[in-house]
């Protein structure tokens, strides 16, 4: 046959020129393009020979690379199933089928293009980012024919007899460009082959050859049964895989098999690292198809709360093509996220039943990030919260829910919580507590951030079944029974007409601040808390709300005092006699229950000088 010229469609040359100029972020994956053609080639082969014995040839299956520097070549060959020239016109000189008007015009919408090469199936032709010209020799399993495709990318290719290949399969062989920018690759340069190879096609299932050595690890771990894998390479591949050289808390091994079919190996850290409270965003799994590498942090493919964890999914029955563009839209993306998901679930469960010691460990480290979902996954809220930990005033051990309720006293309506400040020693000083502590009831303390919020939210998020948080800083919750409420109330009624003048002058002091002071007969030690008002926000919420530059409207609270405590005693006495030391009492009372919330003074230098003359007053005659 003599050679024949071809014209690609208009479409395939623009896309074509498109190749040659790129702008294209990530040209490296012109290589794992040609390399996961070469290993579909080869399975190819191995499936037309099982079918047909005939076609069995004693041969050594293996994709070879070839560079040379100075002709700047750049060779991928197999001995895979090959093609003939119908399939040379039909799989490289026919582009629409792969989509190309789409990807054109998403080309022009996206100025950054990013990764539109793999969304839209172009993936041989992404070798014109890097070639002149690409040359393709190919012998088809159980024909004699070898044939030559050329094209310089130029909108037409050429078809021609070639000379015999000894085997079938395909040698494609790029003309690299040359490239005036010294900070360019070489990808003729033996280094930058490898680390390409290392990268996305290590775990390519046929042996990649490289100057006479296969450089690729070819089986992955994760495609191994467990029982063939020790620990120490489970320690290895972890380390390998996130550059972290500590061990690993835990692995889990997944093995779907079904309507979708994957495989993963994930692991949890044994600490966590430094950016993971500070960037929500980071985190994710490595996604491989078919062994071959697509994306780092794949986020898709993890619940945010879940971000700690590392490892990998190899999915069977994703496109090779996919892009982060359209993997939220992909079904599978789903199904593998949601299976993901209830397996780490359940090896935490069995963790915590197990190993109580280990799971701890994995709490201190996690429990603030994982406990996000229970606002931000409802579906999962029970799972999470049967897998929370927390302190409590009953002793310095950690506890579940499940093992606080089963310590809860008889008719206890729920669950008492304490969210506050993350110093825990500075939550159990909380005046909020002595109530309750004097009644012999158990109060969780809650000192991550995100607890303000599932207090706050908790009877929005929690399932119906769950016992209730009942926030021990709300007004409405109390330890006590209503005849002791009574005859609380009694005792303040009582003390009405001499408590309105300390009141009036706290009210004064703090118009903006206070929406009442009251007495209170429940408080212990203290003399002074702040309350939240019903359905008001707390302290710490404020805070948070600010930080994410939320605006906060200003919110009043309520002033207790002791009315047994003798500083407050006192107080009553020198505010009926119109003392003007009062009103600094009462500001440095209220400041000191600030501090209590976790908050700080508004003026700590007025503070600090109330302070001292207080002390003046007590040390110097």
């Amino acid at each position: 046959m003599s050679e024949e010229k071809f014209y690609f469609q208009s479409e395939a040359a623009e896309l074509l020129k498109m190749m040659i100029s790129s702008v294209y972020s990530n040209k490296d994956i012109f290589l794992r393009e040609l390399i996961s053609n070469a290993s579909d080639a080869l399975d190819k082969r191995r499936i037309e020979c099982l079918k047909d014995t005939e076609l069995a040839e004693n041969t050594d299956p293996k994709i070879i690379i070839t560079a040379d520097t100075d002709k700047k070549t750049l060779s991928v060959s197999d001995n895979g199933i090959g093609m003939n020239k119908d399939e040379l016109v039909k799989y490289l000189g026919t582009i629409a089928k792969s989509g190309t008007k789409e990807f054109l015009k998403a080309a022009k919408n996206d100025s950054t293009h990013n990764e539109l090469i793999g969304q839209f199936g172009v993936g041989f032709y992404s070798v014109f980012m890097v070639a002149d010209k690409v040359e393709v020799l190919s012998r088809r399993l159980g024909t004699a024919e070898t044939y030559r495709f050329t094209s310089d990318g130029e909108g037409s290719y050429t078809i021609a007899d070639a000379e015999q290949r000894d085997e079938c399969g395909t040698t494609v062989t790029l003309y690299l460009r040359q490239n005036d920018d010294s900070d360019a690759k070489n990808y003729s340069d033996e280094w930058t082959i490898r680390g390409i190879i290392e990268k996305y096609s290590d775990f390519i299932s046929w042996p990649i050859v490289f100057k006479d050595k296969t450089i690729n690890t070819q089986k992955a771990i994760w495609q191994r049964p467990d029982s063939e894998i020790t620990e120490d390479e489970y320690k290895e591949f972890y380390k390998h895989l996130t550059h972290d050289w500590k061990e690993p808390l835990m692995h889990i091994k997944i093995n779907a098999e079904g309507s979708t079919n994957f495989k993963g190996l994930l692991f949890i850290p044994s600490e966590a690292p430094f950016d993971l409270f500070m960037n929500p965003e980071s985190g994710g799994i490595s996604l491989y198809i078919n062994r071959v590498f697509i994306m780092n942090d794949c986020k898709d493919l993890i619940a945010q709360y879940m971000r700690f964890v590392r490892g990998v999914v190899d999915s069977e029955d994703l496109p090779l093509n996919i892009s982060r563009e359209i993997l939220q839209d992909e079904p599978i993306i789903r199904v593998i996220r949601r299976s993901t998901q209830r397996k780490i679930f359940a090896e935490l469960k069995k963790l915590l039943a197990d190993d109580r010691e280990k799971y701890i460990r994995f709490w201190t480290a996690f429990g603030r990030v994982f406990k996000e979902g229970i606002i931000q996954d409802r579906e999962h809220a029970k799972n999470i919260l049967e897998l929370a930990l927390f302190r409590t005033t009953a002793n310095d051990e950690w506890t579940t829910l499940a093992e606080y309720e089963s310590r809860m006293k008889p008719g206890q309506e729920g669950i008492y919580c304490l969210a506050g400040r993350d110093n825990l020693s500075a939550l159990k000083a909380s005046p909020k507590l002595e109530p309750f502590m004097s009644k012999g009831y158990e109060v969780l303390l809650m000192t991550d951030p995100v607890d303000e919020v599932i207090l706050a939210q908790a009877s929005f998020i929690l399932p119906a079944e769950a016992k209730k948080f009942l926030n021990v800083a709300s007004d409405d919750v109390t330890p006590y029974t209503d005849d002791e409420k009574k005859e609380n109330d009694e005792k303040a009624k009582a003390l009405e007409a001499d408590f309105e003048p300390l009141k009036k002058i706290a009210l004064e002091v703090f118009p903006e601040k206070l929406e009442t002071v009251r007495p209170s007969f429940t408080l212990g030690n203290s003399p002074a808390c702040l309350r939240d008002t019903l359905g008001g926000v707390s302290l710490q919420i404020e805070n948070m709300m600010r930080a994410a530059g939320q605006f906060v409207p200003e919110q009043k609270r309520i002033l207790e005092l002791n009315a047994e405590h003798p500083v407050i005693q006192k107080l009553i006495t020198m505010a009926k006699d119109n003392d003007g030391k009062v009103k600094d009492m009462v500001k440095v009372l209220y400041d000191q229950s600030l501090i209590l919330e976790g908050a700080s003074p508004e003026n700590p230098a007025e503070f600090v000088k109330l302070i001292d003359d207080l002390m003046t007053l007590a040390l110097v005659d």
